[in-house]
């Protein structure tokens, strides 16, 4: 897999994904909805660590710098 992101938006996701955890945690989002958010913070936190999202690469972005 080639990376297709770059490190500020792997940065972003992993902020989402904090945020999503903080809300469920501490109770403002709760059932469904609050797993559904975990599940979604847990895939943004997994394409982070890799630097590859395959919805990208779907849809023809590339967030990677090119080094020349």
């Amino acid at each position: 897999m080639k990376k297709n992101m770059s490190s500020t938006d792997s940065g972003i996701r992993i902020a989402v994904a904090v945020l999503f955890a903080i809300l469920f945690s501490t109770g403002i989002v709760t059932g469904v909805l609050g797993t559904i958010l975990l599940i979604v913070g847990g895939i943004l936190v997994a394409t982070s660590v890799v630097s590859f999202c395959p919805l990208y690469r779907l849809l023809g972005i590339n967030t990677c710098s090119v080094k020349k």
